[in-house]
Order: C-alpha cells, then sequence, then structure tokens
C-alpha cells in the first residue's frame, strides 16, 4: 500500500519543483500584447458577440493569469495559443475586428502583434544560419 502512495506523491512532487514561475521578460511581453489589444479600438468577438477592446483585455488577462496561476504558460506563443485564440467554453475562435477590415483569428492578430513588438519596423529578425 505504501508503494502505491509513493508513486503518486513523488510524481506530484517532481511536477511541483518542475514548475518554474514565469520570467519576468514573458510576462511583459503578454502584458504589452494586452495592452497593444486594448489600445487598438478593435473589436473583439468571442462566442459570436462582439466587444470592445478594454473588455477584451479584461477577459484575456483573467484567462491569462488563471493560466498562470496552474503554471501552464511558460511562453508568450503558449498564452496565445491556450489563453487567446479560442473560447475554452465552445471551442470557437476568438476574431479581432479592426475598423472595416474583415475579422481574422485572434491567433493571427496576436501573432502579428507579437513579431511587432520582437521585431519593430526597421530591425530586422536574427538570422536563422
Amino acid at each position: 500500500m505504501r508503494r502505491l502512495l509513493f508513486v503518486p506523491l513523488l510524481w506530484l512532487f517532481a511536477s511541483a519543483l518542475s514548475a518554474a514561475p514565469l520570467a519576468p521578460a514573458v510576462r511583459a511581453e503578454i502584458g504589452a500584447l494586452l495592452s497593444a489589444l486594448e489600445k487598438s479600438g478593435c473589436e473583439f468577438n468571442r462566442n459570436g458577440s462582439w466587444y470592445a477592446s478594454k473588455d477584451a483585455r479584461t477577459h484575456l488577462q483573467r484567462k491569462f493569469e488563471y493560466l498562470e496561476g496552474k503554471n501552464a504558460v511558460q511562453s508568450t506563443e503558449q498564452f496565445i495559443e491556450l489563453a487567446a485564440s479560442t473560447s475554452s467554453s465552445s471551442g470557437k475562435p476568438y476574431l479581432v475586428r479592426c475598423g472595416k477590415a474583415a475579422p481574422v483569428e485572434s491567433k493571427a492578430w496576436l501573432t502579428a502583434q507579437l513579431a511587432g513588438l520582437r521585431f519593430p519596423a526597421g530591425a530586422s529578425a536574427p538570422s536563422s544560419r
């Protein structure tokens, strides 16, 4: 019986040790993405309804905090994939609509914003050589 309890406890302990806190640079990048969304003035669609960019930020911030509390996010890309791309209740993709432009999936919009944060206009991306 002790052996049966030891293995799950060992696994739980090991997983707790491996769950590192989110790097400050990643937290700052996610914060910058959420600020960009809020300041964009674009509308955000979730589950068939359009919301103001400020409401979108609030919603995604809550999802981020939930995932961060569970140590489920270690990169900005994971945040986009796990929290900011689809509704966790319906599975439908989130959409972003800016002005009169056609809506785009939030994953694509946020990924483009992330590229702009990492490589501002005029800066070149690191070479892959």
